[in-house]
């Protein structure tokens, strides 16, 4: 996924955040995807997004990695699954709070996106990927 910067320099796949929400679209869609479908087997909410997240991990550190920071390193490998760890978490925490009043778990944590995109974006951006001034 290599952008091919405009004559001038400001071709909007130059901006780091919009190429972010370019790849945290696709993310999104593969995580979501995989939760949903776990979520309709009857798992418990716990498992159903612990396997979404792990089966975007790899999917997200190559997009975010190389597209997003332009920075594969994997030396950066352990803080970003730091990073993901505390995302988890804080998804996790979020539905089991909301649960209560929404009812429906593919709701809600479709309602939660957005809040964990920026979570995740600050993460990745001031602790994960923090040294690299690559297509800022």
């Amino acid at each position: 996924m290599s952008a091919t910067p405009s004559p001038t320099g400001s071709g909007v796949t130059e901006s780091r955040p919009l190429r972010f929400v370019l790849a945290g679209a696709a993310n999104t869609a593969f995580g979501f995807g995989v939760y949903g479908a776990l979520a309709l087997t009857g798992l418990a909410t716990w498992l159903c997004l612990l396997l979404g997240t792990l089966a975007g991990i790899a999917f997200n550190f190559v997009t975010w990695g190389a597209y997003v920071f332009r920075d594969l390193t994997i030396a950066r490998l352990p803080s970003f699954l730091a990073a993901y760890g505390f995302v988890y978490a804080a998804n996790l925490g979020l539905l089991h709070l909301l649960l209560p009043w929404t009812h429906n778990r593919i709701w809600t944590q479709l309602f939660l996106v957005p809040a964990m995109a920026v979570l995740s974006y600050l993460l990745m951006n001031g602790l994960v990927f923090r040294g690299n001034r690559a297509g800022r």
